[in-house]
């Protein structure tokens, strides 16, 4: 085992931070997302943003990575190459699931759904207010593609050259997604493992709120 005398099963932290209860939570779990969302920016936290994306490809093999949350509306929106493994998961299979963990408020929330793509006109804008390194690392990175160092920075180089005179405009192959929930989870830590879950599925009739055991 390659813990170096590491007694991982000694390793645990006790939740006291708060508690979660129906009445706080409410009927809508996306306003409530919001509610928690800005408590962890208020509480200065880094990358509140992070997620942990998870897809299926064709095989129906898993695969999970952080990405950044980019905007929440009808669902929760964010960017990335369409070429890049990912895109190739959510074009075979839109099912997918994404997880928020803010551990300082001892905090989850995880969100399952059906990914489609943003118009091309939100794609356009978000692209524009990239900085301009990273407008060009989308054209530069054929994500997910095995390839040198020395390669992807010479792409670098020859897009950098490329766009010197002319504004960077967004690649086809770079957009945005939106994943609509019909299922959200909050989850509050408490002491002694007695975690607070409160779950959120979407019906014909609208959401159905229930408390989960820990």
């Amino acid at each position: 085992m390659p813990d170096r005398g590491l007694d991982l099963a000694a390793i645990r932290t006790e939740y006291t931070l708060a508690a979660l209860d129906e009445a706080s939570v409410g009927g809508d779990p996306l306003s409530f997302f919001h509610k928690w969302f800005t408590e962890a920016n208020d509480a200065q936290l880094s990358e509140i943003n992070a997620m942990t994306l998870a897809t299926v490809d064709e095989a129906h093999k898993p695969h999970a990575r952080i990405v950044l949350l980019k905007g929440v509306d009808t669902g929760f929106v964010f960017y990335t190459n369409y070429n890049s493994a990912k895109g190739h998961d959510i074009a075979a299979n839109p099912n997918a699931a994404i997880v928020f963990f803010w551990k300082e408020l001892e905090r989850q929330v995880r969100i399952e759904g059906v990914i489609t793509k943003v118009s091309e006109e939100e794609s356009d804008e978000y692209f524009q207010s990239r900085p301009a390194g990273s407008r060009l690392g989308a054209w530069a990175s054929p994500q997910s593609r095995v390839i040198s160092r020395l390669a992807l920075d010479e792409n670098y180089k020859i897009y950098q050259s490329k766009f010197k005179e002319t504004a960077i405009t967004r690649p086809e192959h770079w957009g945005g997604y939106r994943l609509i929930a019909d299922r959200i989870e909050f989850w509050q830590g408490r002491s002694s493992r007695m975690h607070d879950r409160i779950a959120f599925t979407q019906s014909a009739s609208g959401w159905i709120k229930q408390r989960l055991a820990p």
